[in-house]
């Protein structure tokens, strides 16, 4: 009887062990609602900035503006005619930069942000990705106004008490220098 039980105690153990642990169901579930809806109002949001900076572009008949790859427009205020290099991943550059709003109200003027060196794509700065996009743009010696939508500027976050949410801006970029890594030159 002893070995009658061991035995039984033995396949039940094995019949109940071999079972495959059963998934547990989330208490809630969700729509996925929240980032449908975001993702409309960013869409709309964006129309609305690029029309804005369309017409701004259309009303300028003086310029030659260009569209850049990476969502922004812009113009030379001062072109190289030179072959020289543009800036390359982890060529150490010199500029001075601008910001305004598209109306050309100075948001913050050359002289409170100054001379800034960058690194190209390798240094942790705080620098909106309009600018670090657009100077690879650039050769040395030159000047460019950008137009940047807000999520290439400021874009959720602002300037606290100089400029405010989705705000499409105006930034006009002198690169002085460029100082090329031995691997690019």
């Amino acid at each position: 009887m002893h070995k009658f039980i061991a035995i039984f105690g033995s396949v039940l153990l094995l019949l109940v062990s071999c079972q495959t642990p059963e998934a547990r169901r989330p208490l809630q579930r969700s729509s996925g609602s929240f980032i449908k809806e975001s993702t409309a109002r960013n869409k709309e949001l964006l129309k609305q900035e690029e029309e804005r900076i369309q017409a701004m572009i259309n009303a300028d008949t003086t310029r030659d503006y260009i569209t850049s790859e990476s969502g922004f427009w812009y113009y030379y205020n001062v072109k190289d005619s030179l072959a020289t290099p543009m800036p390359e991943v982890g060529d150490q550059v010199a500029f001075r930069y601008d910001i305004k709003d598209l109306n050309g109200n100075v948001i913050l003027s050359e002289e409170e942000n100054g001379t800034q060196n960058y690194v190209i794509d390798q240094t942790n700065q705080d620098l909106i990705s309009g600018i670090r996009d657009g100077l690879k743009l650039m050769k040395e010696g030159e000047q460019v106004t950008f137009l940047f939508p807000s999520y290439k500027a400021y874009g959720y976050y602002g300037i606290q008490e100089k400029l405010g949410v989705n705000v499409p801006v105006q930034s006009t970029v002198t690169l002085q220098s460029i100082k090329q890594t031995l691997e690019n030159q």
